[in-house]
C-alpha cells in the first residue's frame, strides 16, 4: 500500500467499523375490588415498585426514576433485545434501521446522525444507544433524559450480560434472565452439534473488496466457539485494522481456507471468481456458507440463530 493510499484505507476501515457496530409492558390498571389479578398485571406492578433504581453499565451508572414507558432506541441489536424480553409495549420509537421484529416502532431517527431535538421531542423516559455518535449521551444527559450506552459486546458472555442489563433498565428482569439463559443454551447446543466438523480455518467476507474479520472481533469469538480461526489473523497490518483488515485475493488463495462465510453474499458469484477454484472451501460443495447479514452483524438474542446457522452449514462440509 503506498503512502498516498494509506490514509484512504484507514478512513475506510474506520467507516466500516462504525457501520458494523450500528448496523412496552406498561403498568397495568388495577383489577376491580375483589376481582382476580392477571399474572401480567401483577408482574407489572412488582416491576414498577422496584423503581427508582441505578443500573451499572461498565464504568457508568444509569439512574432510572420509574419503570420507563416511553423508550427510544438507537441501534437495531438493542431493539431486538428490548422486544425479545417483552418490553415492546414500553417503546416509543426505534431508529430507521431497526427492522426486526416486524412490530418494532420504526421512525426516521438515524443512529449514525442522532437528532437530539427530535429525540427530546418524543419525551422519552429512557434512551438506549449502541454508540455515542455526535456526543449523544452528553447532550441527552444535559437535558436530564436518562440514556444508556450499550455498545457491541466483545464476546458471548457480554451478550448475555447486556440482555440482563436491558432487563434491569426496563423493569423486565425476570424475562431478561430467562432470555439470556435460553440464548446461551441454544448457542451451546449449536456448538455441540458441530463438534465433528473438519473445518479449522475460515475467510469471512465483509464485502467484495475483501475486507474481513479477525478472530478478535465479536463474530470471530462466536466462530471461535466452533474451533475456527480466521485466516485474517495473519494478514499484513491486521494488528492495526481494528479487527477488520482488507485482504487481497492472493492472500486468500494462499491461505486456502476450509470454509468461506459470506453474510448477505452470493456463493455462486464467489465460485465464479478467476482462480478461486483451487480453494478448499470452493472445491467443497458446502464450503461457502451464506449467512443472513442482519444475524451476522448484530448481537442480542438472535446470536443463537447465528450460531445455529453456522452449525448447520459446518455439518454439511466434507
Amino acid at each position: 500500500m503506498t503512502s498516498r493510499t494509506r490514509p484512504l484505507a484507514t478512513a475506510l476501515v474506520a467507516a466500516l467499523v462504525g457501520l458494523l457496530a450500528l448496523v412496552g409492558c406498561s403498568a397495568g390498571t388495577p383489577a376491580p375490588p375483589g376481582g382476580p389479578t392477571s399474572p401480567s398485571i401483577a408482574a407489572s406492578a412488582v416491576n414498577a415498585a422496584s423503581f427508582p433504581r441505578d443500573v451499572k453499565i461498565g464504568d457508568t451508572t444509569v439512574h432510572v426514576a420509574q419503570q420507563p414507558n416511553s423508550i427510544v432506541i438507537l441501534g437495531p441489536a438493542l431493539t431486538e433485545t428490548v422486544y425479545a424480553i417483552g418490553a415492546g409495549e414500553q417503546v416509543k420509537a426505534v431508529d430507521k434501521l431497526s427492522n426486526y421484529p416486524a412490530e418494532a416502532k420504526k421512525s426516521d431517527l438515524d443512529a449514525f446522525s442522532p437528532n437530539v431535538e427530535a429525540i427530546a421531542g418524543m419525551s422519552p423516559d429512557l434512551v438506549l444507544v449502541s454508540s455515542d455518535q455526535g456526543d449523544i449521551v452528553k447532550k441527552l444527559t444535559a437535558l436530564k433524559i436518562p440514556v444508556a450506552l450499550l455498545t457491541a459486546p466483545v464476546d458471548l458472555d457480554g451478550v448475555y450480560a447486556q440482555i440482563e442489563q436491558i432487563g434491569e433498565l426496563t423493569g423486565n428482569d425476570a424475562k431478561a434472565s430467562e432470555v439470556a439463559a435460553t440464548t446461551k443454551s441454544r448457542v451451546e447446543a449449536a456448538v455441540a452439534l458441530a463438534q465433528g466438523t473438519t473445518a479449522k480455518t475460515y475467510y469471512w467476507e465483509v464485502d467484495s473488496t475483501f475486507f474481513s474479520i479477525t478472530s478478535e472481533t465479536f463474530a470471530g469469538t462466536v466462530l471461535g466457539q466452533f474451533g475456527l480461526t480466521s485466516i485474517a489473523d495473519k494478514a499484513p497490518g491486521a494488528d492495526k485494522s481494528y479487527g477488520y483488515p482488507q485482504l487481497s485475493a492472493e492472500f486468500i488463495l494462499d491461505a486456502d481456507p476450509d470454509v468461506i462465510f459470506a453474510p448477505g453474499g452470493d456463493a455462486a458469484a464467489i465460485r465464479r471468481r478467476s482462480g478461486w477454484d483451487v480453494v478448499r472451501a470452493v472445491k467443497d460443495e458446502a464450503g461457502i456458507i451464506v449467512l443472513d447479514n442482519d444475524l451476522a452483524s448484530r448481537w442480542g438474542p438472535r446470536v443463537a440463530d447465528l450460531a445455529e446457522s453456522i452449525a448447520a452449514g459446518l455439518a454439511k462440509i466434507k
